[in-house]
């Protein structure tokens, strides 16, 4: 291949990365600062000192971080680098394991079942050891706590003792079940994702001479966004290195945000300690935002104590400072979004140009109400529109039964919750009941209890306890409704059903402070049918040009010309649970978010702070600003009066 011109295509602090000798290398790699650029230069810069293609692993997260990494590298050394190893953790464990899973009990042909089959697979155990589906934790619920101890390399039973001591199942129930599923799995010669990096980590550990065979074989170890590795992965890089630790990692502890998942924060900040003679590089040159970003961003990661410090540079031209807007409500917050993004418009922005970035996915509620009644068009990229959620229908089912005697569909839902009742059986206790159910006649309530069966008695019995305090369907507290099933049924009934319990709960009790502001249940719910309609219209025709709203999580790694961050209060953002635990980790990864969001900005950023918000009971609590915008300095920031209040 033609000799490259690395210093050409390289600032100084990518060059000297690219060009640094062998051992064990820490890139800290600041958010917009060519990380991967560096990185696939790197690999050319091995290829051209003659390392063989095969000799070089890259590992990455994604197939289509590692397909485009190699592509690069393609384009780069100008032929082909088919026999690099480059690809995902799972991919890499996969391709050893498959040589030599004998080793571990395994036939090499193993089945690898995806997360739809291993559900599948889970709830014929819960179903086969005699326990009643309806009645116990989801599959989704047990695979996630089951696959949280895997990743964490923690005893499986210390994960059930924390999730289920409290609940009505039986911890020993549950290992039962996790008991079961792993002999079957054995059994069917079949791996899950979980199982392919646990395995292969218990194949390098007990088998040596599998171990010095990759050991012999990599020369040169690379990995990117290594502030996102688990523990498991981290041990397994270190088993691969063994001996000559030319291992490269890069990665920004700042942008370290995933530990619900199970990533290790401490696999990136040991690295020095753990692996001797290490070689500290950093890159802070910015290519994606403006300086007076950059302030904002370094101001606010500043606070926090466990960190490698950096500072972000611009090589960019000054602009205008971040926004800040004290907004008096949620709905407030809402309407000023709208005004700045036509602002933004008017000034040459398309609707694509920008995106909102919350912590949790209720803070959008009120932004999806007012963009649909402005008909500002948008795409949330977090999951599905708020009131599409199956908790939330779930939550107004139940309410439109009350306001609706000949609501066959939701009664229909309501009743499927319970143990026991599907589709036919609910569809015959509708027609028993004569096709009406009228929760303010105690006749009609008296009559669905003799007709279900006892396994769902008791549920409905629980409920049943909420209508007594309704008198008519005029004078219907919706706030304390929702709180009362919640409290009554739903609360439980999620904790089985979702692995995410907590942010749903979250969701419906925003609804319950929203009904609030109506004169009546009955109007918040046609308000709902009416913008759910409006919603499926303008999703017929939605194009490419529509303002992107997501978590801050699942923004990662995206950038946008215009960034706005709402909701800025204690106990939104940082949230509540992270508040409440007195956690200073936890309070570290909360700014680590804030630092995430903040750089996802390119020219405008725009911080909401409000008030005011809605309490539990349906009035209003004050709002305390955020301590991540009380630690930016007011000098670094435009603090605006808005029009609406």
């Amino acid at each position: 291949m033609s000799k490259i011109d690395f210093k050409s295509v390289l600032n100084a602090e990518q060059y000297e990365v690219v060009t640094a000798g062998h051992g064990p290398l820490l890139v800290l790699a600041a958010a917009g600062t060519g990380k991967t650029h560096t990185l696939v230069h790197r690999v050319a810069y091995l290829l051209e000192k003659g390392m063989k293609q095969e000799r070089i692993l890259l590992l990455t997260f994604t197939n289509k971080a590692a397909r485009e990494m190699l592509d690069r590298v393609n384009d780069i050394v100008g032929r082909d680098v088919g026999g690099l190893w480059g690809g995902t953790f799972h991919h890499l464990a996969n391709r050893i394991l498959r040589k030599h899973a004998r080793k571990i009990g395994y036939n090499s042909n193993y089945t690898i079942i995806d997360s739809a089959d291993s559900k599948t697979l889970m709830g014929q155990c819960i179903r086969d050891l005699g326990f009643k589906p309806k009645e116990f934790p989801k599959p989704q619920v047990l695979m996630s706590v089951f696959g949280l101890a895997v990743n964490m390399e923690t005893p499986v039973e210390e994960h059930i003792f924390l999730k289920f001591n409290d609940s009505e199942h039986s911890v020993d129930d549950v290992i039962s079940v996790y008991d079961e599923y792993e002999k079957r799995k054995q059994n069917m010669m079949a791996m899950d994702f979980d199982d392919i990096l646990k395995n292969c980590l218990k194949l390098l550990r007990d088998e040596p001479d599998v171990a010095a065979k990759y050991q012999a074989q990599f020369d040169y170890v690379l990995v990117d966004e290594y502030q996102d590795t688990n523990t498991i992965q981290g041990h397994i890089i270190d088993l691969l290195v063994k001996g000559h630790n030319n291992l490269m990692v890069v990665g920004d502890d700042f942008q370290s945000i995933y530990s619900w998942r199970g990533a290790n924060f401490r696999n990136i900040m040991s690295f020095l300690d753990r692996y001797e003679g290490a070689q500290k590089y950093m890159l802070e040159t910015n290519y994606r935002s403006v300086p007076e970003v950059l302030e904002v961003a370094n101001a606010c990661i500043a606070a926090n104590v466990d960190q490698f410090k950096k500072v972000l540079r611009s090589t960019r031209e000054s602009y205008r400072k971040p926004t800040v807007v004290n907004v008096r409500t949620g709905d407030a917050q809402a309407k000023y979004i709208c005004q700045y993004i036509n602002t933004m418009k008017r000034e040459g922005y398309r609707y694509s140009d920008m995106s909102i970035l919350y912590r949790s996915h209720y803070h959008s509620m009120e932004l999806q109400f007012e963009f649909l009644r402005q008909n500002i068009p948008f795409l949330i990229t977090s999951g599905i529109r708020f009131f599409e959620q199956v908790h939330i229908k779930d939550v107004c089912a139940f309410l439109r039964i009350i306001l609706n005697p000949g609501d066959e569909l939701s009664f229909a839902r309501l009743l499927m919750m319970f143990p026991g009742v599907g589709p036919k059986s609910a569809s015959g206790v509708w027609r028993r009941l004569g096709a009406s159910f009228d929760v303010f006649q105690k006749s009609d309530r008296e009559n669905l209890l003799l007709l279900l069966k006892p396994s769902a008695k008791k549920h409905w019995e629980d409920i049943d306890k909420v209508f007594d305090s309704l008198s008519t369907s005029d004078n219907i507290d919706g706030v304390q409704l929702v709180n009362d099933y919640v409290d009554a049924f739903y609360k439980k009934y999620a904790e089985d059903q979702f692995d995410n319990a907590d942010q749903r709960l979250d969701g419906i009790t925003e609804i319950a402070k929203y009904i609030k502001q109506y004169d009546s249940l009955s109007s918040f719910m046609n308000e709902v049918a009416l913008l759910t309609s409006l919603d499926e219209e303008q999703q017929m025709g939605v194009e490419d040009d529509v303002v992107r709203l997501g978590t801050i999580h699942q923004a990662k790694g995206l950038e946008w010309p215009v960034v706005i961050i709402p909701w800025l209060a204690e106990g939104m953002f940082p949230s509540r649970k992270s508040i409440d635990e007195e956690s200073l980790e936890k309070i570290e990864e909360e700014r680590r978010l804030f630092y995430v969001a903040v750089t996802r900005a390119k020219d405008e950023l725009c911080m909401c702070v409000p008030q005011i918000s809605r309490a539990k009971t349906g009035g209003y609590v004050p709002c305390n600003p955020s301590r991540f915008i009380k630690e930016v300095p007011l000098e670094m920031v435009r603090r605006e009066r808005p029009l609406i209040f």
